[in-house]
């Protein structure tokens, strides 16, 4: 805590200059820099007051002038308060405070992963929603028949990357297709990709010259203009062969700029992926897109979501649909990896 007073002292005395917003990236990294800080050190001094109440609770105890159910309840709130704190310290790398792109794919099982694939993007939706993340829809494929074959949107605010980035991986649902007449059950899946959305403070040089840009209609909802002109834009990184699109805006050269942004944050998250893996190859295997390679299983009919890298797991399988991940993501991120 120390050091991240004297960080934002420092950095405020640095926005105090006159000549402060003449470079107005560096400006806002700066002032991003003095929130963050400021964020943590909120938190941490809202623990501490919910510990010392407890402590004031457990003198009045001593003193007859408070009950043990009023101090079990406040030793409760103390634990889960510093419980939530040391599960945000996990998010300590530079990345983690970006916010992210996601994007999900249907897999193996046709017009049921499709609608997996739906089902899953409504979950990210409604997480986002609950934490108050602003999120927008970057590109996405219609199944043929139900669902979706590919999406790919970007959920804006602080430590969004951090929290998911563990969502990483295959996801398998198993439940009574309502697409089967037999009313069978089916196991279908759906891989889920989640890349930091870098901001002015990290640098990532492409080349222009790197790049092969293609242009068509943009594809679903989104009125007469946005499906009559090619405003949609594909981009191929040719060195690394990486393919991003980009339809939300109305204009051509605004899609462009996403795009761009889009494939920054694809090459940003190539090299942490090349990092990690020197340290540790947990991930290995994730692309496979079928049996055995998924990270997380959601079983409706036997009322079980069940994360196979932390053996977490509940029966409140609405529940997580509904966008209440927050366990899963703690119990990822607290795992000794």
């Amino acid at each position: 805590m120390d050091k991240r007073l004297a960080t934002i002292e420092e950095k405020e005395q640095l926005a105090a200059d006159p000549t402060f917003w003449d470079d107005p990236k560096r400006a806002e990294i700066i002032l991003k820099g003095i929130k963050i800080n400021k964020k943590w050190i909120a938190q941490y001094d809202h623990v501490k007051e919910v510990y010392d109440d407890l402590e004031v609770l457990f003198e009045f105890l001593k003193d007859g002038e408070s009950s043990e159910t009023e101090v079990d309840d406040q030793y409760q709130v103390t634990l889960d308060n510093i419980d939530d704190l040391e599960f945000r310290s996990t998010l300590n790398a530079p990345e983690d405070e970006l916010g992210c792109i996601l994007e999900i794919n249907a897999g193996a099982g046709g017009t049921e992963s499709c609608d997996w694939s739906a089902m899953l993007y409504r979950m990210y939706l409604m997480w986002a929603e609950k934490n108050k993340y602003k999120v927008s829809l970057l590109s996405e494929q219609q199944g043929d028949v139900a669902g979706i074959k590919s999406v790919s949107f970007e959920i804006k605010g602080d430590f969004a990357y951090g929290l998911l980035k563990g969502e990483n991986g295959v996801h398998r649902l198993v439940r009574i297709s309502p697409f089967n007449a037999q009313g069978k059950r089916m196991t279908s899946f759906a891989s889920v990709f989640v890349h930091p959305s870098i901001d002015d403070s990290i640098e990532i040089d492409v080349n222009p010259s790197d790049l092969e840009w293609d242009t068509f209609r943009a594809s679903g909802a989104g009125g007469q203009h946005v499906n009559k002109t090619e405003s949609a834009v594909r981009v191929r990184h040719l060195p690394s062969g990486i393919v991003v699109e980009c339809q939300q805006e109305r204009s051509q050269h605004m899609n462009r700029d996403k795009a761009i942004q889009m494939l920054k944050s694809r090459l940003y998250e190539k090299e942490l992926e090349k990092q990690r893996e020197e340290k540790s190859k947990v991930e290995e295997g994730k692309m496979k897109n079928e049996w055995g390679s998924q990270i997380r299983s959601y079983v409706l009919d036997d009322r079980r979501v069940k994360d196979h890298r932390t053996q977490y797991q509940t029966s409140n399988t609405d529940a997580v649909l509904a966008g209440d991940i927050d366990a899963f993501l703690k119990a990822y991120l607290m795992h000794p990896n």
